[in-house]
């Protein structure tokens, strides 16, 4: 009799045991009857009840759950190719459905993997590159036409960008997983790097520019110097040129002086005047005549008369 209680307890905690279950407030739960989802799902937590043994009970994450894709290799409407990393943010709405259609997360990140990335790849098909990289109509702070060759791709305006291309693709992706049980929350480009092909088009372009800016800036910089020595040249010679006539003035102004002394010095006196004229003679003999030299003049030459006398 007691092993028969004994054995009865025992049934019944096992029954209980297996009757019963918890759901946390990160989890909703599915219950399945024999493979199939029976009942409601239940979204709430705390403890739950259900039939032992043949009910299951299949919990799905109620969080916002992360996709994160694998870099693909996509070409734009103008045939450039781009690296594009994208990731997207879903979260499991209707666990029935679900599970019904996906069965748990690895089956729906693999399905994702084929919305998002061919969505993706579909909506940059039908756009140019520079509406894929650039989110806005920025100014150039210098004047574009000196840095850019081909300023119609370099800073032609955009009437999409990048924010509104990603805007396209989750609209676009959206509607495709309602339909399992799934809501979209967010899908964002995490990163556009160029193929090494445009990379290397996209560098000699930029050493190209700048040389041609530099040799640019070079020839302005000769330019300005040319002109500047044109003026130093033209300030030089009028500066010489006043300064030379400030001294010719001098000059001038100063024999003028002398003459005028002179004069009045000769003009004194007629005893000073015979004297003066005495002294230049002098002087006159003294640079005229040498050891060596013979004159032959006449006597009553002015210029030997005092030689005379």
């Amino acid at each position: 009799m007691k092993i028969f209680i004994l054995v009865l307890i025992a049934v019944s905690i096992f029954l209980i045991a297996n009757s019963l279950y918890t759901v946390n407030e990160a989890e909703q739960v599915v219950i399945t009857q024999f493979g199939k989802p029976v009942g409601k799902p239940v979204l709430t937590p705390g403890l739950k009840l259900k039939t032992p043994f043949i009910q299951s009970v299949n919990r799905f994450d109620k969080r916002i759950l992360e996709w994160d894709g694998d870099p693909d290799k996509v070409t734009t409407q103008d045939k450039r190719f781009i690296w594009v990393d994208v990731y997207a943010r879903w979260k499991i709405t209707n666990p029935k459905l679900f599970m019904e259609r996906l069965t748990d997360e690895r089956s729906a990140q693999s399905r994702l993997d084929d919305i998002l990335d061919g969505t993706a790849r579909e909506v940059i098909a039908q756009h140019k590159l520079v509406e894929v990289i650039r989110s806005s109509n920025r100014e150039p702070e210098v004047d574009a036409g000196d840095l850019y060759e081909d300023i119609e791709v370099a800073f032609q305006p955009i009437k999409i960008g990048r924010k509104k291309i990603e805007q396209k693709i989750f609209d676009a992706a959206k509607p495709q997983i309602s339909n399992m049980g799934i809501e979209l929350m967010d899908f964002r480009f995490k990163r556009i790097n160029y193929t090494e092909d445009v990379q290397r088009e996209i560098d000699d372009r930029m050493i190209s520019e700048r040389k041609r800016i530099a040799e640019k800036y070079r020839s302005e910089g000769n330019g300005e110097m040319m002109r500047i020595m044109g003026e130093k040249e033209r300030e030089l010679k009028r500066i010489m040129s006043g300064a030379s006539k400030e001294a010719q003035i001098i000059i001038g102004e100063a024999d003028a002086q002398a003459v005028s002394i002179y004069a009045e010095a000769y003009n004194k006196n007629a005893d000073s005047r015979e004297f003066f004229e005495f002294m230049k003679t002098l002087d006159t003999y003294k640079t005229t005549f040498s050891s060596k030299d013979t004159l032959i003049m006449t006597t009553d030459n002015s210029y030997f008369k005092y030689l005379n006398k």
